[in-house]
C-alpha cells in the first residue's frame, strides 16, 4: 500500500473528534510512509488530514479544480496540488494515484466520492478497497440506505463491495497496513455497528 486517497468535509462538522480523528489518519498515514491523496484544500476535515501528515513529514499530494479553488477551498500551501478542469476529472486522477480509499466525515462530495468507487467495485473496474472511519457512528446512517436499497433489490449481492469499518484510526491504520491479509467474505452493513 504505496497510497490512500481520504475523502472528508470541507468543513470542520459539529463533533471535535472529526478534526482529532483526520489529523490522526494524516499522522499515521506519514509515520508508516503512505502517500496521502486529498482533495487538496486547506479548510475543515481537509486541513486537519493534510496537516497532520505534513507535521510528520508525509508526502501530501492534492487535487483540485479551478473552480472549488474560486468558491470554497484555498489551495494547501505547502503541498503538491494539481489542479484540473472539473470535479469528475479531479475524482479520476484521486483514484489513479491511490491503492485505498478512506472515509471520513463529509457531506455531498465525500458522498459523490464514495459512491463512485463504489460503483466501480460493483460493476467490476476496481478491486481497491475501502476503509470508513467511523468516527462518532457518523456513517450509520449510510448502512440504514444501504439496507434499505438491499431489501427493496436493488443491491443484489454485498460482496460486490470491498469495504471495511473501523471507529478509531489505530484500527484503521493496521487494516490499511495488511491489506495483503485482509479476508473479504463479502460486506455486512452490521460492520457499522460493532
Amino acid at each position: 500500500m504505496k497510497s490512500v486517497a481520504v475523502y472528508c468535509g470541507h468543513q470542520f462538522g459539529t463533533d471535535p473528534e472529526f478534526t482529532r480523528d483526520a489529523a490522526k489518519v494524516g499522522e499515521l498515514l506519514a509515520r508508516n510512509k503512505i502517500k496521502l491523496v486529498f482533495g487538496g484544500g486547506n479548510v475543515g476535515l481537509m486541513g486537519a488530514v493534510a496537516n497532520g501528515a505534513l507535521e510528520n513529514s508525509g508526502q501530501v499530494i492534492g487535487i483540485s479544480t479551478h473552480h472549488v479553488v474560486a468558491k470554497q477551498e484555498p489551495v494547501h500551501e505547502g503541498v503538491e496540488i494539481e489542479i484540473v478542469d472539473g470535479v469528475n476529472e479531479r475524482k479520476q486522477r484521486m483514484f489513479d494515484l491511490s491503492d485505498a480509499f478512506c472515509i471520513l466525515p463529509g457531506g455531498i462530495g465525500t458522498l459523490n466520492e464514495l459512491t463512485d468507487v463504489m460503483t466501480m467495485q460493483q460493476i467490476g473496474e476496481s478491486k481497491k478497497p475501502i476503509f470508513f472511519l467511523n468516527t462518532g457512528g457518523y456513517w450509520d446512517i449510510f448502512a440504514n440506505v444501504l439496507e434499505h436499497m438491499q431489501s427493496n433489490g436493488f443491491i443484489a449481492d454485498m460482496k460486490d463491495y470491498e469495504i471495511h469499518v473501523v471507529k478509531e484510526p489505530q484500527e484503521l491504520i493496521k487494516l490499511i497496513m495488511n491489506t495483503d491479509n485482509l479476508v473479504t467474505n463479502g460486506f455486512s452493513t452490521d460492520n457499522f455497528n460493532s
